[in-house]
């Protein structure tokens, strides 16, 4: 069944309005998948902050298009299926992967993070990171580390001038303490 040209406008502005909200998506081909499967990996990418939809290749190519968004071709070439990522991608990205591990037929194309392509062999590189807690954690140890040194090299010059003055007090005191015989 055809669809109309108010259809085809209206999946368009519909998938500029998730390009939009998103953090970056993931193409996939789900070519040999049963809806049930399908079903699965939708709750699964709903945890992960993210959606996954069915998209009419052309004009998925038409949204990405009129945002200014590039993308090679070919993948935008057969059964396309769409993991917009509207929270954190490598979350998303490690949903996907988790999937393809269980689904042979499931295959990653590729995908956009934020306004850069990606390739597939990307994606699975972003699925492998830790999450964002503990990047940070250790982005702010990183940071720690140099400060906590600098401190230590402080306080240890001051502990050794103090060393100094408390060794010149006591040799004033016993230099000034009564000698008894």
């Amino acid at each position: 069944m055809a669809i109309t040209r108010a259809k085809k406008a209206e999946r368009v502005e519909q998938y500029q309005k998730h390009l939009q909200e998103s953090q970056g998506l993931i193409l996939t081909d789900y070519r040999g998948l049963r809806v049930a499967e399908i079903e699965e990996l939708r709750r699964s990418l709903r945890g992960a902050g993210a959606t996954y939809h069915v998209v009419k290749n052309r004009l998925l190519l038409m949204a990405l298009q009129q945002m200014g968004l590039t993308m090679p071709r070919e993948w935008l070439e057969g059964p396309v299926a769409v993991a917009f990522c509207h929270g954190e991608v490598p979350a998303a990205a490690k949903v996907v992967q988790e999937f393809a591990k269980g689904h042979e037929k499931f295959s990653v194309k590729g995908g956009l993070l934020g306004k850069t392509p990606i390739t597939a062999a990307q994606v699975n590189a972003l699925a492998t990171l830790p999450p964002r807690e503990v990047l940070l954690a250790r982005v702010l140890g990183a940071l720690h580390a140099p400060a906590s040194q600098v401190a230590g090299v402080v306080a240890s010059g001051i502990r050794q001038v103090l060393n100094v003055l408390q060794a010149y007090v006591e040799k004033l005191e016993g230099k000034t303490a009564p000698q008894t015989a």
